[in-house]
């Protein structure tokens, strides 16, 4: 198994177990200035519409003051 074939089956298994919005930070954390978000995007907002990603930043930020 290559590399990139390690790094796909990762990326999977993260996109079953994480949000989008922690899989993005995780990323980001990972490679800043690596990667190309565009490819990923599909995948990571496939089952996503503004409203539903809008309504989890509105509940992140509402956890976030409760806190």
């Amino acid at each position: 198994m290559s590399e990139e074939e390690v790094k796909h089956e990762a990326v999977e298994i993260l996109l079953k177990h994480l949000t989008p919005a922690k899989f993005v930070r995780l990323l980001a954390t990972w490679q800043v200035g690596k990667g190309d978000y565009l490819k990923i995007r599909e995948q990571l907002f496939a089952e996503e519409t503004v409203e539903t990603l809008s309504e989890k930043v509105e509940a992140y930020q509402r956890d976030k003051e409760d806190k």
